[in-house]
This record gives structure tokens, sequence and C-alpha cells, in this order.
């Protein structure tokens, strides 16, 4: 395999390549309100070769109750077992899709850099795009790889801890649907609004009807007139969990723009405790 896919892969491209040894395709289907309705799905069908990866448990740590947010990053030492476990060396190509319009598989991606392995890309599409095109599924039962040798490197993104949320030196970017941003409705946290001083980017809008992702001229186009509102400041993203920021972080690095750094405990860990140190906002 001679390119490599740090970003997006196309239904065609990954179908060049799914065979290749140097190949591990991750699937990272995964809903909200069933936490095992992924999984069930995987063990239907999948994206011949594809190992699972379920949010909770390989791509989060446990929730620390009145501490952290809904997804806590998970330990660096178990997810580089993890890796292993997927058969994933520091020389593979991973591809990682979802149903979910790439929301989960975008957290995976990012979660390879933290682990400083770029040579991670999300299908562009995801799991419907490649049913759409007629490609085989896989029915039979998983079969585990040979275990991997992947080791950790330098991570290849930044993330900054709650107590730095404010500093004057950052923009936020909040990645949540613009009614939740605003505080007029809120499904999960306890409390509604956002961190002040946040702009919003719904990260559903990196998308066009298909369910793809824009063209990288057209995301160019929408977060450099994000860029322009910031003053020079770095660039901070968050969500609701640490997970649909991600989104908007791999559509930046596609486009071909700095993605800056993610807050990954996210509103719901900056709401976990009631404090005049954590302030709301609600409408803007």
């Amino acid at each position: 395999m001679s390119k490599r896919y740090t970003t997006l892969v196309t239904v065609e491209q990954l179908d060049s390549i799914q065979n290749s040894s140097t190949c591990v395709i991750i699937d990272c289907r995964f809903s909200l309100a069933d936490t095992n309705q992924g999984e069930a799905h995987f063990n239907q069908s999948r994206i011949p070769r594809a190992q699972y990866a379920h949010l909770d448990k390989h791509l989060s740590s446990p929730i620390i109750s009145g501490v952290s947010g809904r997804h806590p990053l998970p330990d660096v030492q178990l997810l580089e077992k993890q890796f292993q476990l997927w058969g994933i060396n520091n020389d593979t190509q991973i591809i990682a899709y979802d149903d979910r319009s790439g929301a989960i598989a975008s957290r995976f991606w990012w979660l390879c850099r933290w682990l400083g392995h770029e040579g991670c890309a999300v299908l562009n599409g995801g799991f419907s795009a490649w049913n759409t095109a007629n490609k085989p599924l896989e029915t039979d039962e998983p079969i585990s790889p040979d275990r991997g040798n992947f080791t950790r490197g330098q991570p290849l993104v930044s993330v900054i801890e709650k107590t730095q949320v404010l500093d004057s030196g950052f923009c936020l970017i909040d990645a949540r649907e613009a009614e939740r941003y605003r505080g007029e409705h809120e499904p999960i946290d306890p409390v509604a609004g956002h961190i002040p001083g946040a702009l919003n980017a719904p990260f559903m809008e990196n998308l066009d009807s298909d369910g793809r992702f824009l063209s990288t001229n057209d995301l160019q186009k929408r977060f450099n007139a994000l860029l322009s509102k910031i003053d020079n400041k770095q660039l901070v993203h968050y969500c609701g969990s640490g997970v649909t920021a991600a989104h908007n972080m791999l559509a930046m690095a596609h486009a071909n723009l700095d993605p800056g750094a993610l807050y990954a405990g996210s509103f719901s860990e900056w709401v976990a405790q009631e404090s005049p140190e954590f302030p709301v906002a609600r409408a803007n």
C-alpha cells in the first residue's frame, strides 16, 4: 500500500485497500440510546475484516460522577493494548467507520492522533455509503486478528483541561446543534447553555445532504469564516462529551487547516460541578 490516508477515504479507496495486510478496519457504530446496539449490528454484518470499537468500553474511561464528563478520554496504556488486540502495528493504515455521520469514527480518528498514529482515516459516508455502493458484507462470526505490536508515540494533537478553558488566549468552538448551544433545549446534561465566549459550529453542517463531508473548498470556507472571528487565539473545540468535537477537527484537518486543541471533558464536564468558577451562558 503506497498511499497513506490521514483524514477521509471514499468507498472506492477502502475497497482497493481493505484486503491489504497493512490495513485494519474499525467499526465504531454506536447509539447513545442503546449502547449495545452498535455491537449487535456489527455481529450481524460488517465491512469485511472489520474489528469493533465500543465508544464506552474502548474509546472512553469510566465516568466519575460529579467530576468527569460523559466520555472521559481512555487510559492511554489500555488503549495502546487495545490497538494491539485489534491487530494494529505502527505502520498500519486504519480506516474507521460508523453509522452516525462520522461522529464516533471521528473520535477514533482523533484518538489515533492522540497516540501518535497519523495513518488513520474515516470512511466518508460511513456504513450506509458502503451499503449504497452494494459492496460485500461479512456475516460470519468475527475473527480475532493476530496481535499487533503497536506502541504509542508523541501526541499529534493537544488537549486542554477544565481549569484552562477560560484562558484569554483560547477561542472555544462548540460542535453541538444551535438549540443546545443557545440553551433552548438540553436532552442529556443537567444544565443548558454553553461555555461563555464560545462560538457555535454544529458538526452536522460539515456534511452534505447525503451524509458525506463537504468538499475541501467548502470546508475551508466554513472554518475560515470562523477563524476570522477569533483574533489569532488558539482554537479549542468542545461539544457535549468530547466526541462530536472531533468531527469538526477532522473536517478542519481534511480542509488543510490547523484543527487546534480539544477540551475533551467538554460541556458535560463543565457542568458536572455547580460552581461560579464554571459559568454557563445562554442564547447568543
